[in-house]
C-alpha cells in the first residue's frame, strides 16, 4: 500500500499540525501553512484532524496510487484530475488502484493539500511527522518530495470495500465563510506602542502587497516604510506563527510555519490564528488589508471555526456510515 511521486512539483512536503513544545531548544514548529485546509481534508475522510498530509504548491506534483485509496483535496484549487477525469476539491473521493492524480491549472489559492485515509506510514520526529528541511528530519527524510519517492500508506478502514472505479462522493465541505476575502485581522503586538503616530494610524487599516520572496518561513509585505518613535535595541524574544515583525527597512514580515524561534525585531502585531489560512492562500503580488481587533473578537472567530470543524466531522461521519449501509 503506497503512492509514488511521478513528478516532484515545486516544493511538496509532508506536514501535520506542527512540532509543538520544542521552541526553547531552537526547533522550529513547522506544520501545514494552512492548518484549516489540512483539517478539512482529513475530516472529509474520517481521519484525525491533524493526520499528516502532503502540502504542495503550483506547479503541483503528480501521484500514482499503487493501491486503491480514499482521499480528499483541500486548500488551493489546481484543477485536479484522476486518470484525466476532473475531480473537485473539498469532496471525499474513492481512487482506484494504479490511478494517477495530476493538476492542470492554478484556479484559486496558493497551497494545496492531499489527505489519504489512514494516513502516511512515516517515522515521527519529536512528536510530529512535519518536514523540517533545516534539521533534515521529519516527513520524507527531512526534505521535499522527489520524483520516484514511494510513500507507504497506513491501513485504511475503507480499503476493504474499495471501489474498482473512480468515485467522487456527493457531500462536500463548504469553505466560503472560512476564508476572508478582504481584510485580515490582527492583534496589536508588544511593541506596537513604539511605532510613531503615522505608523500607528496606518496600521488601523493597512494595505500591503505580498512580495515574491515570501516562503514557508514568512510572507514579506511591501507598504509605506513604518518607523518607531526612536531607535531601539530589543532583546531577542519569542515569536509565533502570525507574528508581524517590523524589519530595519521599515517593511514588515509575517512569520509563518517555518519561522525561527526567537526574534529581535519589534513585534507590532499578530495575525489572528483563524485568518492565517486566508493569508497563506494569497499568491505573491496580492494586496491584503490588515485591521486591528481585540482578543475577545479573535477568540469568538476562533471558536466559530472550531464549531465548523466539529460540525463537519459529525456530518461526514453520518454520511459515510449511511453510505456504507447501502
Amino acid at each position: 500500500m503506497s503512492i509514488t511521486i511521478i513528478k516532484a512539483g515545486l516544493f511538496s512536503t509532508v506536514q501535520d499540525s506542527g512540532r509543538k513544545g520544542f521552541q526553547h531548544l531552537g526547533i522550529n514548529p513547522n506544520g501545514a501553512m494552512d492548518v484549516l485546509a489540512m483539517q478539512i481534508a482529513n475530516l472529509l475522510i474520517q481521519n484525525k484532524a491533524d493526520e499528516a498530509v502532503i502540502e504542495f504548491f503550483y506547479p503541483a506534483p503528480v501521484f500514482r496510487f499503487n493501491t486503491a485509496a480514499f482521499i480528499a483535496l483541500s486548500g488551493a484549487d489546481f484543477g485536479a484530475s484522476i486518470n484525466d477525469i476532473p475531480v473537485p476539491i473539498n469532496h471525499p473521493i474513492f481512487v482506484p488502484e494504479n490511478a494517477v492524480l495530476s493538476f492542470t491549472k492554478k484556479r484559486s489559492g496558493h497551497i494545496g493539500y492531499l489527505a489519504i485515509q489512514g494516513g502516511l506510514e512515516l517515522n515521527e520526529w519529536m512528536n510530529s511527522y512535519s518536514t523540517n528541511t533545516r534539521a533534515g528530519a521529519g516527513g520524507m527524510e527531512g526534505r521535499a518530495l522527489l520524483k520516484e519517492d514511494e510513500i507507504k500508506l497506513k491501513a485504511s478502514v475503507l480499503q476493504k470495500n474499495s471501489q474498482s472505479q473512480l468515485q467522487v462522493l456527493p457531500w462536500m465541505a463548504d469553505t466560503k465563510g472560512l476564508y476572508q476575502t478582504q481584510s485580515l485581522r490582527y492583534l496589536p503586538g508588544n511593541e506596537f506602542s513604539l511605532l510613531n503616530t503615522f505608523s500607528q494610524q496606518f496600521m488601523t487599516n493597512a494595505q500591503f502587497t505580498i512580495l515574491a520572496d515570501s516562503d514557508r518561513m514568512g510572507y514579506r509585505l511591501k507598504g509605506p516604510a513604518l518607523k518607531c518613535k526612536k531607535t531601539i535595541e530589543l532583546i531577542s524574544s519569542g515569536v509565533t506563527n502570525g507574528t508581524i515583525q517590523l524589519l530595519p527597512s521599515g517593511q514588515c514580515i509575517v512569520l509563518l510555519a517555518d519561522h525561527q524561534t526567537t526574534g529581535g525585531y519589534p513585534r507590532i502585531g499578530h495575525i489572528i490564528q483563524s485568518d492565517i489560512p486566508t493569508l497563506v492562500q494569497q499568491s505573491p503580488g496580492t494586496i491584503i488589508r490588515l485591521i486591528p481587533v481585540n482578543m475577545e473578537t479573535a477568540e469568538k472567530i476562533n471558536n466559530r471555526q472550531g464549531q465548523y470543524l466539529q460540525q463537519l466531522k459529525n456530518a461526514c461521519t453520518l454520511q459515510l456510515n449511511a453510505y456504507h449501509r447501502h
